[in-house]
């Protein structure tokens, strides 16, 4: 319906979404670092050191290989929601299910389930890892259907690019205010003044996040509509672990730049986890840590915006590896500051600081790959070379709360223990793996990616253009069908509104030339790309700035918005569609933002390329040039061959 498809949000939807977004990551900021130093440090006091350290280190375990598992069973939660239709919505039931349920599982973890693991200690290792991992998946259940949601909440790009930025203010904040109040809150809770809080601190202190997380959700379920459009109904393919493993094997810019994410994401894991530990046990200090943490938040803000600025001045390898080196020297200062507060917090922040930018850097290689294995193995795999990220941040996750466990062990940071009763040598071996290890795997990052990737943004351009030029070639016997039942002459449509332009007029040589096929341009008028005729759609560009059709009728078009767009890497361009999509005349395509376009100093020019034009006989004009044109008015009339 035309006003489902309209539908906008108010600001009350949008501040509801926000919440949702902050419940929600405080929750995952709690259970991906909290719990662990919970477990490590309070929950097992027997009295019995050696029990207590073994079911430390078992636990951790658990956690670590559970949350690996889970990775095998994401896909499969996804392939639930996609199929899950209720009078509801497809999201919101797992958004409330989820975040009901593992609110509630996680506080039981923040307990000592009665005392069960003094009782028995088998059962207690059974019923932890029944309870943890079916936390797990219920999070996950809502954690995807809450952010696969957001494209369900309003067809309208304006209105998604609002509620996008409640969500990623949400999130930021959410995340962030854990770190903040974390030891402050559970030291103010605890029944006993101790340095490291003791077990009703932390259960309090779990019980707010868990209530927050609850009521977000089901604000979130309650306060939220999701809008029916034909848009939702188009879904990509479920994608598994084992052909995210596959896909990397084919694509060795993918690889390589997967492994160097990876030693970089378990090192960053396992310091990342570690500085509360250090605050508390080798400072003494545990209140402090909640300024790195404000500090952290809006160091992160900083970064992500001088990101821009730094990728058009330096190579992605330079990018990558100064942000590494940066961290480097963050390592070297933790390692001789001690108990020196401000020496600590240079450090933390220095290691800290570029981690957005590196973050980044790789997401725009592992994006340019998708083009880059096009071009090298002839199809796309786009979806699974984006879900090779998450993979590896999960993954990292995964490995550091078990290296966490075993470290808190060895350096006796465990029930009972105090920044005065830390040896020596337990310092020492804290410190070396805290330091040195990490310091490790960012050099080895460094050196996979500054000797292996290769693919530049100017690589990247040179890829897409050949692309351009060769993409419809594989679709030369479905247009040949087609053709079969096609009529001796065809209209062609105008995509958007605007003036036309000769393509002979166009102020590029390639498309001047007829190079990529017969057509016209239009300059445009208009940012919203709409369907010129019944097709399928063959290829969006992850960069947005263009979109391949084989139309019902036999015609290939590619439409390209303005001249060096790639450039822009898809900054002030919408996609509504993706590759299989069957689309109608006037369905939206693609929506650019033109400003964004004439501020980097580019052509705006759409051009519209009939890349088949030889199987046609001719082309009348059924406008003159310049005459303005609203889209979907016939421009073009072919003929085709008897």
């Amino acid at each position: 319906m035309q006003e489902e498809h309209n539908y906008k949000m108010g600001l009350g939807g949008r501040l509801i979404y926000g919440f949702g977004a902050f419940g929600n990551d405080a929750f995952y900021s709690i259970l991906s670092g909290y719990l662990i130093i919970f477990i490590t440090s309070h929950l097992f006091d027997t009295g019995n050191k050696a029990l207590d350290n073994r079911m430390v280190s078992l636990v951790t375990l658990i956690i670590m290989v559970l949350r690996i598992v889970e990775l095998f069973i994401d896909p499969f939660i996804g392939n639930a929601i996609d199929r899950t239709k209720t009078r509801w919505g497809h999201f919101r039931p797992w958004v409330v299910v989820g975040g009901t349920v593992s609110s509630i599982i996680l506080l039981l973890l923040f307990t000592n389930l009665g005392g069960l693991y003094a009782k028995n200690a088998m059962i207690y290792l059974v019923v932890f890892a029944i309870l943890y991992i079916t936390m797990d998946i219920f999070y996950s259940f809502k954690d995807v259907g809450f952010w696969s949601m957001l494209p369900s909440l309003t067809t309208d790009s304006r209105e998604r690019e609002k509620t996008a930025t409640f969500a990623r203010l949400g999130s930021t904040i959410g995340g962030g205010l854990v770190g903040v109040l974390v030891m402050p809150a559970v030291i103010f809770f605890s029944a006993k003044a101790t340095s490291t809080g003791d077990n009703r601190g932390w259960f309090i202190f779990a019980l707010i996040i868990c209530l927050i997380a609850l009521i977000s959700a089901w604000g979130v379920g309650l306060g939220t509509r999701e809008v029916d459009s034909d848009i939702r109904k188009n879904k990509q393919d479920t994608v598994g672990v084992m052909e995210i493993f596959k896909a990397l094997a084919k694509n060795d810019q993918l690889l390589w730049a997967a492994l160097a994410y990876l030693f970089y994401g378990v090192g960053i894991n396992i310091l990342g986890s570690l500085e509360v530990y250090y605050f508390t046990y080798i400072m003494g200090k545990p209140k402090s840590f909640s300024i790195l943490s404000i500090i952290n938040i809006f160091l992160g803000l900083i970064a992500t915006s001088l990101f821009p600025v730094l990728s058009k001045k330096f190579s992605r390898k330079g990018v990558f590896a100064g942000c590494l080196v940066f961290m480097l020297g963050g390592i070297a200062i933790f390692t001789i500051a001690g108990s020196n507060l401000w020496l600590v917090l240079l450090a933390a922040t220095m290691f800290g600081f570029p981690q957005q930018m590196v973050f980044l850097v790789v997401l725009m290689v592992i994006t340019d790959s998708v083009e880059y294995g096009q071009l090298k193995l002839g199809h796309r795999d786009e979806s699974l070379a984006l879900s090779v990220r998450p993979l590896i941040d999960k993954f990292g996750g995964a490995i550091s709360n078990g290296v966490v466990g075993q470290i808190a062990i060895i350096s006796g940071m465990t029930t009972g223990a105090t920044a005065s009763s830390i040896t020596a040598a337990g310092q020492l071996h804290f410190k070396l793996t805290m330091f040195a290890f990490p310091a490790l795997m960012l050099l080895i990052a460094i050196g996979i990616f500054s000797k292996q990737i290769f693919l530049t943004e100017e690589k990247h351009a040179e890829i897409v253009a050949e692309l351009e030029r060769t993409w419809r070639t594989k679709f030369d016997n479905t247009t040949d069908q087609v053709a079969e039942k096609v009529v001796t002459s065809l209209d062609l449509a105008t995509p958007i509104a605007g003036q036309v332009i000769p393509l002979a007029q166009v102020n590029d040589p390639t498309f001047a030339a007829g190079t990529l096929g017969d057509g016209f341009a239009i300059k445009p008028s208009d940012g919203r790309i709409l369907a010129p005729f019944d097709a399928t759609v063959r290829q969006v560009f992850t960069t947005r700035h263009a979109v391949g059709l084989v139309g019902d009728n036999g015609i290939v078009l590619l439409i390209h918005i303005g001249l060096g767009t790639v450039k822009l890497r898809g900054t002030g361009f919408i996609s509504y569609v993706e590759e299989g999509q069957h689309v109608q005349q006037g369905d939206e395509l693609l929506e650019f933002w033109d400003p964004t376009i004439k501020q980097a100093g580019l052509d705006d020019t759409v051009i519209m390329t009939v890349t088949n034009s030889t199987e046609f006989t001719m082309m009348d004009w059924l406008v003159k040039p310049g005459q303005a044109v609203k889209a979907t008015d016939n421009i073009l009339q072919l003929h085709t061959k008897a």
